[in-house]
């Protein structure tokens, strides 16, 4: 028996990546997962690798950035299953530049991918799970807890994401409903990929963070399912930082006196 044996976990953008692993995980510990994604392809074709019955799994095509599609998603999934548990957000995007970089259509494909699709998926989901006293988990980013250089949409959105997802621990908290986030740092995922391809941007990084490397997609996926899991049973509103020691550096030159 897993912490989510017969528990019907829902998980936005899970063909890759974090999503990915996320779904992994939920499926190794008993859950019926939803999952959908806008390639539907990749979806299908990654989640064969799942030890799920088919019977326990509903996949489906949705651009997060559409409403209505989100809503007739999280319907699908409550009807198929009869109830939802767990609401993980994991969809995000980012466009690069500074603010007066930005078009107009950059930022708002930012916010209508990483926080709109947190606001929308939330509230169709949340009457499921009051009835459920389920818990919601949201996938921000360390880049929502202080700012980058040429990335000003993704910095708002994944702070609103946080801050969002305060609020709602507040709102639905007396409901019996959890709402809890994590911020990866940098994460081995296709999202960043270009970035990790470039040794001198990888020599930064190591040089920042603690414990000298990326993160792994299914470590971030461990923190999601500990904050959905009865064993975080009286965590509500908190944002876990999963970033190697990266936001605990005040990001000062290390300084090692001289031996001898």
């Amino acid at each position: 028996m897993g912490r989510f044996e017969n528990k019907a976990v829902v998980i936005t953008a899970a063909a890759s990546g974090i999503g990915l692993a996320a779904a992994g995980r939920f499926a190794a510990e008993g859950a019926r997962l939803a999952l959908c994604d806008i390639d539907g392809e990749a979806l299908a074709a990654r989640a064969h690798d799942f030890d799920i019955d088919p019977e326990r799994l509903l996949l489906a095509t949705v651009d997060v950035r559409e409403k209505t599609d989100i809503e007739a998603f999280v319907t699908d999934a409550a009807s198929r299953f009869g109830c939802i548990d767990v609401l993980v957000n994991n969809a995000g995007a980012g466009r690069r530049g500074r603010v007066q970089d930005l078009s107009d259509e950059d930022w708002r494909h930012v916010m209508g991918v990483s926080l709109d699709s947190v606001f929308i998926a939330s509230r169709a989901a949340m009457p499921h799970l009051v009835a459920r006293r389920g818990a919601i988990v949201n996938v921000a980013s360390i880049s929502g807890l202080a700012g980058d250089g040429g990335n000003a949409a993704y910095n708002a959105a994944k702070a609103a994401v946080v801050n969002l997802t305060r609020a709602m621990a507040v709102d639905a908290g007396r409901d019996g409903v959890r709402a809890n986030a994590v911020a990866p740092g940098l994460t081995a995922t296709p999202m960043t990929e270009r970035m990790r391809a470039a040794p001198k941007v990888m020599e930064q990084y190591e040089d920042r963070i603690p414990l000298a490397r990326a993160g792994a997609p299914e470590e971030i996926a461990a923190a999601i399912c500990f904050l959905a899991s009865d064993d975080a049973s009286y965590i509500n509103g908190v944002c876990l930082p999963v970033d190697g020691g990266l936001s605990a550096w005040t990001g000062q030159p290390v300084w090692r006196p001289r031996r001898g």
